[in-house]
């Protein structure tokens, strides 16, 4: 259905406005950069469609009609609040929120331990987070952009790497002394493994692996909650550099095992393209690259062949 607003006379009201300011139609065409003709012949419709006369000519000289004075009024406020949102879509171009959309486990260990450094440089920014695995639609939501763990094919937006993933198994200090490190499949079945999403250990360890077909252990669909189970030495677990980082230099977790394997997943920054051109979201997609490039890997020594 066709809306009312579809046939207001806009640029009608702006020129009624700056002749009604400067009561002068000359005056008022050297401020809107317009002839003197093009001013009467917007008045001249304003008043054809409201069907009553707004400005009283004489001479050179312009005076409202009572209709005009009380028209007046109500036009400033509509063009002040229109120019106001128009005022502040300008501005939150370069500032204001960025709704962002990420894994809660990436959010937690990651990217929530460097959003102090987010707001140093860029306190003009206030980043709003949404924890989900699920991928949101960008055309019917919010958001401007998103922290992705996956293969890198989004089609219709821009994408941009940002960290190459791995795996590592790892265990709580005590755990480790008590148990030792881990070697191959043969031991396995005796200690007390943690299970997650990310990969099994039938998958992790080299050789036969037909003995860990049955394994036993406690399983942890949520990566935070499975690194939170190997801090509290319940077991070893398998998990990300991305989220074990952070613990493996506090000193709360330990590395279980030399061998380190890339996972078939990376990060990535995604955003609409038209999001891209916003200072907002580029700011922050700058920020994050540069402190993906700043995060380190694990020690390249250890990093095994990719698993077949």
């Amino acid at each position: 259905m066709s809306s009312a607003y579809d046939r207001l006379p806009l640029n009608a009201l702006r020129v009624f406005e700056a002749v009604a300011t400067r009561l002068n139609f000359g005056d008022a065409a050297e401020a809107l950069h317009v002839t003197p003709a093009a001013v009467s012949q917007q008045i001249k419709s304003l008043e054809e469609y409201l069907q009553t006369p707004l400005l009283r000519r004489n001479g050179r000289s312009v005076q409202l009609t009572l209709e005009g004075t009380r028209l007046l009024p109500g036009v400033r406020r509509g063009l002040d609040e229109l120019e106001a949102a128009l005022q502040q879509i300008r501005q939150e171009r370069q500032s204001g929120t960025v709704n962002v959309t990420t894994l809660s486990s990436f959010l937690q260990k990651w990217l929530t331990p460097r959003l102090a450094d987010l707001h140093a440089r860029h306190p003009e920014i206030d980043v709003r987070i949404h924890a989900s695995p699920e991928a949101v639609d960008f055309a019917r939501t919010d958001f401007h952009a998103g922290i992705r763990l996956g293969d890198g094919r989004y089609e219709g937006l821009h994408t941009e790497k940002l960290l190459d993933e791995s795996l590592v198994a790892v265990a709580s200090p005590a755990v480790l002394a008590k148990h030792g490190p881990l070697s191959d499949s043969a031991g396995l079945s005796r200690l007390p493994l943690l299970h997650g999403t990310e990969i099994d250990w039938a998958s992790w360890c080299a050789g036969d692996t037909e003995s860990l077909a049955c394994l036993r252990g406690a399983f942890i669909d949520d990566s935070a909650s499975l690194l939170s189970a190997v801090i509290e030495g319940l077991g070893f677990g398998i998990l990300r550099w991305t989220l074990a980082a952070g613990e493996l230099q506090a000193g709360r977790i330990v590395l279980a095992s030399e061998r380190i394997v890339p996972y078939r997943f990376a990060y990535y920054f995604v955003c609409p393209p038209a999001y891209l051109a916003l200072p907002k979201v580029a700011a922050l997609r700058d920020w994050l690259l540069r402190q993906a490039g700043q995060f380190p890997g694990p020690p390249s020594r250890l990093i095994a062949a990719q698993a077949g």
